[in-house]
């Protein structure tokens, strides 16, 4: 099968912490994966890494076929947890900032999400609310035809009434042919659109299964079963 996610004894730790110990996991291509754990659980290290801007202290980790870097990077559409737009900068000038830097950005794609958001591609960042510049920063994102799409937190932000359209957003507008994996600790809010969850805690993984098979075999829902193993 093709992995556009592959790790063996995959870890990280920084001072005084194991963010992540001996992660072993494959992702393949056509789903939509949910990592869930709650807060300090290694979500967003694990991310970073795939993303290239952390390092491994040990272990295997390919991304897309490469190594993460200048390579894997071509092919992965990454959110992160805080905004890094710049709040100078209008709508319109960071689509054709993104539309310079990745050959699969569509910027056809990007406007027509802003329309049906009611977003001005004029305005200017700093002019807009919080959960309004996160919508524009996962419209950016999900404009790129990328293999993977890597989404740190994308409805932790915004108000319940947007949750739709984000999630609307995510499950119409990714590749096909990739995966999204969507880390979160709203597991009711996302449920509904997920292949697949993975649950991790303390760094490791206790969890990796079809959201079918949690519904069929445990006869309740990936929340239900969240609330449970995590005493939520």
């Amino acid at each position: 099968m093709d992995y556009l996610i592959s790790c063996r004894d995959l870890g990280k730790s920084f001072p005084g912490c194991r963010a992540l110990n001996g992660i072993n996991l494959e992702l393949p291509r056509g789903r939509i994966i949910g990592l869930l754990g709650p807060n300090g659980s290694g979500k967003s290290t694990f991310l970073k890494l795939c993303n290239g801007l952390l390092t491994p202290d040990r272990g295997e980790l390919l991304v897309c076929g490469y190594r993460p870097g200048v390579e894997s990077k071509k092919h992965v559409s990454y959110l992160p947890e805080r905004s890094y737009l710049n709040d100078w900068m209008t709508v319109e000038q960071m689509i054709g900032f993104f539309k310079d830097f990745y050959e699969d950005f569509e910027e056809a794609r990007a406007y027509d999400m802003l329309a049906r958001l009611a977003v001005d591609p004029a305005k200017r960042m700093k002019t807009m609310s919080k959960g309004t510049k996160e919508k524009v920063q996962l419209i950016l994102v999900m404009s790129r035809r990328a293999q993977l799409y890597l989404l740190d937190e994308p409805i932790g932000g915004v108000d319940p009434a947007a949750r739709d359209f984000i999630l609307s957003t995510i499950i119409t507008n990714y590749n096909p042919e990739g995966s999204v994996v969507i880390s979160t600790h709203l597991i009711a809010d996302v449920e509904n659109i997920l292949d697949d969850v993975i649950f991790i805690n303390n760094g490791s993984i206790i969890l990796c299964d079809s959201v079918e098979n949690i519904r069929a075999k445990q006869d309740k829902s990936v929340d239900m079963l969240f609330r449970e193993v995590f005493r939520c």
